[in-house]
């Protein structure tokens, strides 16, 4: 790959990158939030009630792990789509 990214732009590979850093911040960021700042406010949470269930509950069982996939899937589609723009996707 370092031998096809030769021809490229100096300035297009480094906005490349510097938008690879802000998704992946981005990403980290609600990942943070999901994992840590949910379990900490878990008993804030509780009071909320979601089909049944208390909000700290569900964070836990279901709704981390749906936010977790997403993550995964936006990430992935938003970096193939960068790839795309800036030139330096793979030859299929």
């Amino acid at each position: 790959m370092a031998e096809e990214l030769k021809g490229l732009d100096k300035q297009k590979l480094q906005d490349y990158w510097k938008y690879n850093v802000r998704l992946t911040t981005f990403t980290l960021a609600i990942w943070f939030v999901v994992t840590y700042v949910c379990s900490a406010l878990s008993p804030q949470l509780n009071e909320i009630v979601i089909l049944g269930f208390p909000m700290g509950y569900y964070m836990g069982a279901q709704g981390s792990l749906i936010i977790f996939v997403w993550l995964i899937f936006n990430y992935a589609f938003k970096m193939n789509k960068a790839d795309k723009d800036y030139g330096v996707e793979e030859e299929e």
